[in-house]
């Protein structure tokens, strides 16, 4: 039987009863943990069970995680945003200023060229050149005179644009040219 009763030489009914009954006992938690790891459907249930816990608590935080890279993203593009709309501010100011300078110069350099090209020329040619427009003023029609007096309205009213381009016309100009004579 075990040791317990072999050591001892005769056990009394009622402790033989007892080591049956533990006996039993065991043996049901024997059975019980057997039968635990041969059922196969049972364990196979429980280990989906977890899976899916762990399926679920995954799916949580990437939710979480989606949700949180969502609001940084809002956040990075209104940042962005901001950056942008001050940049395009700071550059149409640096433009316009830009292209007063430009247009202050070039006046000013228009106004040289005109002064030194009547320096310059010969009172015989300046009245030659008056009477010349006279005579064109006279014979030309009145729709081109009224076409022309409309392009000049024109250009009154879009005065600043048309100087802006002509200083770029005129910068361009010059960046070419000097990058000629390099």
């Amino acid at each position: 039987m075990n040791d317990r009763t072999q050591g001892e030489g005769s056990a009394t009914p009622e402790q033989l009863r007892e080591q049956v009954e533990h006996t039993r006992e065991e043996l049901g938690r024997t059975v019980e943990a057997l039968a635990a790891k041969a059922d196969v459907g049972a364990q196979a249930r429980a280990k989906a069970a977890e899976v899916q816990e762990k399926a679920a608590e995954i799916k949580e935080q990437t939710a979480e995680k989606a949700a949180e890279l969502k609001e940084q993203t809002a956040e990075k593009a209104a940042e962005l945003k901001a950056q942008t709309a001050h940049k395009t501010a700071e550059l149409k100011e640096q433009t316009a200023e830009k292209g007063a300078l430009v247009s202050g110069r070039i006046r000013e350099k228009a106004a040289q060229v005109a002064g030194a090209v009547k320096d310059k020329t010969p009172d015989p040619v300046l009245d030659r050149a008056e009477r010349i427009a006279r005579a064109a003023a006279e014979r030309t029609p009145d729709e081109v005179r009224t076409a022309a007096d409309d392009v000049v309205l024109v250009a009154r009213s879009h005065r600043t644009p048309l100087l802006v381009g002509a200083a770029v016309v005129v910068v361009l100009l010059l960046v070419r040219r000097s990058r000629r004579r390099k």
